[in-house]
């Protein structure tokens, strides 16, 4: 059960479909207020939530349904701990009205005396002073220290015009970044609405899939192997291995048993349970995205962090030439216009606003990125790793050939390797049973069905044990002598096709061959891939190498294959390779892939991926197509792009106005409008740039390529 703490909050002002609320634990110093927002905005109905800190107040807009309102106090008022867990500093953008008042009281301070204007200036300046003090206090060197100082100069100098108009100039600058950075932080946010799902439940002794919507409390709900647990409930039934990284950041499954509670979010990596669920709609939606939030809203990239030290360290080199430009010279106004020019907020501003807007043009484009870091290791990535099935193939495989060593028929032989595969979720198992139901063959019952992950399924089907898998698993675990079929097994491999075993009672008693067919866009999707930089193409598979080798002959761009691995060597090859110094990427969509994207510097999986997979991988392609991996590639690399322009732009502009300023050919009037223009240009370039590329985006890499 989602850990939760009892928040009281008050109604101050109510409409029928707004409502605003305040709670003292609205100021709490670690409340996150992205993530209080858009844990309100994922409950069906509400329209918007914002944050009022100083108010220590939020405003809530949804459709006026009562089943809303409620779904919301009730939100508000047992909030889970991970809402603490951030920083609560964010600043609401200055009014219009207190820009408009700043404005024309700067104005008037140009035309009034100085009997008049000194007391104006004083009180527009003191908070600015009084932050830059406050900096100073906590022994921090930086933007505000600046800020304050260039006021303090003017005002030190009577100059209140030039005083208040920084002020003014400086809360508008203020409230444009805050603009731009609200928008690109809501178009992410957008993303954040749960998506229709289905579920299964227990009812009357059958299993039924419904909607998720339509889940209640009390509802017995079925999950299995690979499948994510999408409401919080009450072990009622089986045991199973939870993993609950995505919600708690526990690392080691959790074992589950009748009576033990289980969290929506989290993801059953073996067995089956049936769970009585406590908890439905909009109480167990914050774990559903709790881990998305968490990397897109929370943290930053190593390429942002980068930036934000730098961007500190340069606000010493303002202050400084500053305040030594004073005491070689004497003159308040050339040290005040340089104290208004500062790098830090352009540089802090633009990278996570290129970011957001990226990943927001992405997952409109059909991919998912799971945060800045996300963003950034794509974009770094030399070498992508691709685990062969389901991936650069269709993963629909289908039977060709049926081969007969014991004198079973073509029928009889496929009957008893589907029945053993028939509860197994495995694209092999799922071919095997389809060719099996195409020619309406009855299945044989089974009883003690056991998979082994990687290897195969062991089934008893009339009191005799069936082995269905590879060859390894047959062969040498089972010790089963398989040479009777190495004819007709190597004719297969030959083909490009892989093959399945099957033995009963110790005794092989044939062998299938199947073939699963390469996308259509895979070669076409590679060349773009290494026209976008990527340096190394590797193939990852359980077939056996001549059947890897018949794949990768029609790939023209792969450099390497390794073939007959196990989920354990997938890892270790992705081990060796990143000791190697490679930016590996890796893309799978099985259980059995889970360590390989983890391992990574970025996974990949594919939408028909099992939950485990995607909840492991930092990328999610939402369509079918390998196209959108190429999209993704091109859009990290775009957004890294757009953070160095603006970066050397940041640099180079204000370089340019401190030169000025120094030279006395800006007087601080000038050097602040000039210094606050290029920062909120350089913003907005950063988020429209992002937002121009959908419309430049290919369809198909042919389109990249005849381009």
């Amino acid at each position: 059960m989602t850990v939760c703490t009892t928040s009281p909050v008050t109604i101050v002002s109510e409409l029928p479909n707004r409502m605003r609320l305040k709670g003292r634990f609205l100021r709490d110093p670690e409340l996150d207020p992205d993530y209080l927002e858009a844990t309100l905005e994922t409950i069906p109905g509400v329209e918007s939530a914002r944050l009022n800190g100083r108010a220590s107040s939020i405003i809530v807009k949804y459709d006026g349904r009562a089943e809303i309102r409620a779904a919301v106090l009730g939100c508000v008022q047992d909030l889970p701990l991970d809402v603490f867990s951030g920083k609560n500093d964010r600043k609401a953008p200055p009014s219009l009205l207190g820009l408009s008042v700043k404005g024309a009281l700067s104005i008037a301070c140009f035309f009034l005396p100085a009997l008049f204007a000194a007391p104006i200036a004083l009180v527009l300046s003191a908070p600015v002073i009084l932050d830059g003090v406050a900096c100073l206090w906590h022994r921090k060197l930086k933007v505000e220290v600046l800020d304050g100082a260039a006021v303090a100069f003017s005002l030190w100098r009577r100059d209140y015009f030039t005083a208040t108009t920084i002020v003014a100039l400086l809360a508008l600058g203020e409230y444009f970044e805050k603009v731009s950075e609200n928008k690109a932080t809501g178009l992410l946010k957008s993303l954040l609405k749960p998506q229709t799902e289905s579920i299964w439940i227990e009812k009357d002794g059958q299993e039924i899939q419904i909607p998720f919507e339509e889940a209640g409390i009390g509802d017995r709900v079925v999950c299995g192997p690979g499948e994510m647990i999408p409401l919080d409930g009450r072990v009622v039934d089986g045991e199973a291995a939870v993993n609950q990284s995505s919600v708690t950041g526990e690392s080691v499954p959790v074992h589950v048993k009748p009576g033990d509670e289980v969290i929506s979010g989290s993801v059953i990596e073996e067995g089956r349970i049936i769970f009585e669920a406590l908890h439905v709609g909009a109480e167990t939606s914050v774990a559903r995205i709790s881990k998305f939030l968490e990397d897109s809203l929370r943290y930053e990239s190593d390429s942002q962090k980068k930036s934000d030290e730098l961007a500190d360290k340069l606000v010493p080199l303002t202050f400084g030439l500053g305040v030594g430009l004073f005491a070689l010279t004497r003159d308040l106004e050339k040290s005040a216009a340089v104290l208004t020019v500062d790098y830090s907020c352009v540089i802090k501003l633009s990278s996570p606003v290129a970011v957001r807007v990226a990943m927001h043009t992405a997952a409109l484009q059909g991919v998912l990125l799971k945060g800045a870091q996300a963003v950034d290791s794509l974009a770094r990535v030399d070498t992508l790793i691709f685990d062969k099935t389901g991936t650069l193939t269709r993963g629909e495989l289908q039977v060709t050939d049926i081969f007969s060593a014991q004198g079973l028929d073509d029928n009889e032989l496929l009957v008893l390797a589907a029945s053993a595969e028939e509860h197994y979720a495995h694209p092999v198992a799922a071919a095997v049973v389809g060719a099996a139901r195409d020619k309406d063959l009855t299945l044989s019952p089974t009883s003690q069905v056991d998979f082994i992950v990687a290897h195969g399924v062991s089934a008893y089907i009339d009191d005799l044990n069936v082995l269905v898998g590879s060859r390894h698993f047959i062969e040498e675990d089972e010790g089963i002598d398989c040479s009777g079929a190495d004819k007709a097994a190597l004719a297969f491999q030959n083909e490009g096709k892989s093959l399945l075993y099957v033995a009963r009672d110790g005794k092989l008693e044939g062998v299938l061959g199947l073939r699963d067919e390469l996308r259509p866009e895979a070669s076409a999707v590679l060349a773009g891939l290494k026209k976008a930089g990527i340096k190394k193409i590797i193939i990852l598979t359980g077939d056996t190498e001549r059947t890897a080798n018949g794949l990768a002959a029609s790939l023209p761009d792969v450099d390497e294959v390794y073939a007959e691995l196990r989920p354990e060597d997938k890892a270790a090859i992705v081990a060796r390779l990143k000791g190697d110094g490679c930016v590996l990427g890796f893309t799978g969509d099985g259980v059995n892939d889970a360590p390989a994207l983890v391992s990574a510097d970025v996974g990949i999986c594919l939408p028909s991926g099992a939950d485990l997979a995607k909840e492991s991988a930092q990328v999610i392609l939402l369509k079918e197509d390998l196209n959108t991996l190429l999209t993704a590639r091109l859009i990290a690399l775009r957004c890294q792009e757009t953070i160095h322009q603006a970066f050397v732009a940041a640099v180079s502009l204000n370089s340019s106005f401190l030169f000025l300023a120094t030279l006395g050919w800006l007087r601080p009037v000038a050097a602040a409008i000039l210094h606050n223009l290029s920062t909120v240009g350089i913003i907005g370039y950063a988020g429209m740039r992002e937002k121009q590329l959908i419309g430049h985006l290919p369809d198909t890499v042919e389109e990249t390529e005849a381009s």
